[in-house]
């Protein structure tokens, strides 16, 4: 990649970095504000709701938009959607109603910055470096991820609830820094489509072979992701692990499926993508069911480990491999139409998972969400994800 492009992409993993920070932070805090305000369970959870239920909607208007406009304008949009979203917290107007007005603008900032980054950096990687650029994106988006909670720690104080106002402060300073950062972004000039993908739009992506696999296979991987999340502590309080103990163990995924992203385009120079995607699901497959299986602590740690390289690589694939097969001047809309399968999958697949595993507890539901990862890598036997983006 040459110098002007890698100082583009260096934006772009800061601009991503930021985002995360400030979504990471700003969703925990709210809810932290609600148990404040005693705010009933239903708006509790129209709180959370609030975040993913009008970006499901506009997910793939958001990509049109991302494709018609350019990438800059609807990032500037997003981050000043963030922005204010921080002050609509910070004013702690409106009691339970402006939390979720807060949390909506959020999930629209939220949406509008994560499409428009994903279609800059399939438009200005280039042929060969998809993966690595991928690799690296996803990797500053989990970074934003884990240091967003950190702030709360360092800036709410020791007591059992923290003071709000000046989380909510430090992210709407962040939202403008993102804005700034946006600003400075000077995207190349972009290609427009041409012929039948010109004419087709959605239509010539949905045409694509192999495109469902591929948005199937990044939403169960993503769920699953959500599931260990929500059923690690689950299952280490059936089996009597201190929560110290669990939060290692999360922080351990975490940071194996970060390392999996930054060695992402080494990995595939090496074993080609398809075989990649492959392992690395049986890999989760295989790692997960291991876990609902009791083992001493020790051993556990290890397959969480191996769970978290696993889990790391499924979004980042899929990413580049959209990249590569999608007409230019179409990407902003594929990279929606992964987003919205994802949100699908969020919402459809814990509640499948639960059901199916009713009774047997967090091991049932995490031997379930194994059997899903092993469905998806059968999906992947068929996916042609070996292009020329190799590198």
């Amino acid at each position: 990649m040459s110098g002007p492009g890698r100082k583009l992409l260096a934006v772009l993993l800061l601009h991503s970095t930021l985002t995360q920070v400030i979504t990471f932070v700003l969703r925990p805090t709210s809810a932290y504000r609600a148990l404040e305000l005693d705010v009933p369970a239903a708006w509790l959870g129209a709180l959370t709701a609030s975040f993913a239920i009008v970006p499901l909607v506009l997910a793939v208007p958001s990509g049109q938009a991302t494709d018609r406009f350019g990438e800059r304008r609807v990032m500037l949009v997003g981050a000043v959607l963030m922005a204010l979203s921080g002050a609509v917290f910070w004013t702690e107007r409106g009691g339970a109603a402006g939390l979720v007005l807060g949390s909506v603008v959020l999930g629209t900032g939220h949406l509008l910055s994560v499409v428009g980054q994903q279609a800059a950096v399939a438009n200005t990687a280039g042929p060969g470096r998809f993966d690595t650029a991928f690799g690296y994106y996803t990797f500053a988006a989990s970074l934003g991820q884990a240091a967003g909670p950190a702030l709360i720690t360092v800036l709410g104080g020791s007591g059992a609830l923290p003071d709000t106002a000046p989380i909510f402060a430090a992210a709407t300073v962040l939202g403008v820094v993102l804005l700034a950062c946006t600003a400075f972004l000077r995207m190349p000039v972009r290609a427009r489509p041409s012929g039948d993908a010109a004419n087709g739009g959605m239509g010539t992506l949905l045409r694509l072979p192999g495109l469902l696999r591929a948005l199937l296979i990044s939403c169960v991987v993503l769920s699953a992701v959500d599931i260990t999340l929500v059923y690690l502590p689950a299952l280490g309080a059936d089996r009597g692990l201190a929560a110290g103990v669990v939060g290692l163990l999360l922080t351990l995924r975490a940071v194996a499926s970060m390392t999996s992203r930054l060695f992402l385009g080494r990995l595939v120079r090496w074993v080609g993508r398809r075989r990649l995607m492959i392992v690395s699901v049986a890999l989760s497959a295989v790692s997960m069911a291991a876990v609902a299986v009791p083992l001493p602590t020790v051993a556990l740690a290890g397959l969480v480990v191996l769970l978290g390289l696993g889990l790391g690589v499924g979004q980042p694939l899929t990413m580049s491999w959209l990249a590569e097969v999608a007409p230019p001047g179409l990407r902003g809309r594929a990279m929606s139409l992964r987003l919205t399968g994802n949100r699908l999958g969020q919402v459809l697949i814990p509640s499948a998972v639960g059901l199916v595993a009713a009774g047997v507890g967090a091991a049932g539901v995490l031997a379930a969400t194994a059997g899903a990862l092993a469905v998806v890598g059968v999906a992947a036997r068929r996916l042609a994800v070996d292009g020329g983006s190799a590198a």
